[in-house]
Parts: C-alpha cells; structure tokens; sequence
C-alpha cells in the first residue's frame, strides 16, 4: 500500500487528484478526521468538484481506500421496510456489495486500512443504523448488529478463513441471519418494577412478571 505523505505531485487529472489527496489524508487523519474541505484544498479544487466526483465523503473513501461497503449506498437503502427483514436486507446489502467487487490480485489489507475500514463501520455504520432502530437501546442494538457485519466483512473478504470465503450468498444470509436478527432484537431489561393495578394496601407490583403479593 503506498503510504506516501504530502501534495500531490506534478499536475494529474481533477479526479485523480482528488483521489490520491483523499488517500493520503486518510491515511494520516483518520476517516472522521478527514473532511470534503480538507480534501478539496490539499488537492487544489473547488469543494463541489469533490461532491461533483465521488458524491459524498462516504463515497469517496469507499473508491479512494477500496472498501466496497462504503462505496455504495446499499446499506443505507437496506433500512426502510419491514423490521423483520431488516437482519435479511443488510446481510443481502453486503454480500452483494462484496461478492460482485472484483480483488483478484489486490495485496492483503494491512493494519492501517482496517483500522479505517473499523472506524468507517463506527463512524457511518453503526451511527446510521442506531438513529434508524430508534430508542433507549438503538446503540446497544447497533453495536451488536455491526459486530456481525463487520466479522462476515474481514472473515469473508478482508482477510478471508476458507469456511468463510467458500460460503454462497444464501448459506451466508441462512446462517448469520439469526445472529444478526438477535443482535437488532429490541432488548428486554428484566426487573424493573412496574404497577400493575392497586390492592387493599397499595400497588399491587410486578417484577420480571410476576406479581408480588398484598400483605
């Protein structure tokens, strides 16, 4: 992987330009700590011609880094439907996402490439999956559920196990599926108490559903 710091040299088309600028920030600032702005300046353009290119920041790291989760938005898209397909959708978003990019012949990622790749799925994934699960536990949900996603991402395609990589779209999709239902299931918190109507001496109350008696 080039690694290599400072502007861009000599005078290479718009997008390339931007490219080559784009990587070498990420690589030095992190995928939060690299803005279209930051972009646009170190690769000598106006900010729109980054917009104009690549879409949005998303995108643009997704092209310029090859992580092809992000250069799509097929995640985003997999949210709006039925909840109890959601876990069916997103495992289809990223298989497809995947498995239709061609890597023949890339070298291995190395250790900076997937600490972007983990800080891209923290940053975008999680953060947009949690506002659209909603509630007191959408993070707690969203982080299970990114979990799942980003193991089948670095064991299927970023560092591949054989069981893993040989597997079809739908055994994958039959066998995360039910982790990654679990994992955006609404989380049951047992113990709390509630009322649950009044006795001759006060509430009558209910912990973990059982109601406690009258004395």
């Amino acid at each position: 992987m080039n690694k290599s710091r400072g502007r861009p040299r000599g005078n290479p088309p718009t997008r390339a330009r931007i490219a080559e600028a784009a990587r070498a920030l990420f690589l030095e600032r992190g995928y939060q700590g690299t803005t279209l702005r930051a972009v646009a300046a170190w690769a000598g353009v106006d900010q729109a011609l980054v917009s104009y290119h690549f879409g949005s920041k998303q995108g643009l790291f997704g092209e310029v880094m090859r992580v092809h989760c992000a250069q799509s938005r097929a995640l985003a898209e997999a949210l709006p439907g039925d909840p109890a397909t959601l876990a069916d959708r997103l495992l289809q978003a990223v298989v497809a996402l995947w498995d239709d990019a061609s890597v023949e012949g890339e070298p291995a990622p190395d250790d900076q490439l997937l600490g972007l790749v983990r800080e891209y799925l923290d940053r975008e994934v999680l953060v947009r999956l949690a506002e659209f699960l909603g509630g007191p536990d959408a993070t707690e949900r969203a982080t299970a559920a990114v979990t799942v996603i980003g193991g089948l991402i670095y064991t299927r395609y970023l560092n591949p196990l054989p069981v893993a990589s040989g597997l079809s779209a739908a055994d994958v999709r039959r066998i995360l599926g039910p982790a990654l239902r679990a994992a955006l299931a609404p989380r049951h918190r047992p113990g709390r108490v509630r009322p649950l109507g009044r006795g001759p001496a006060g509430p009558v109350l209910s912990r973990a559903g059982r109601s406690l008696p009258v004395r």
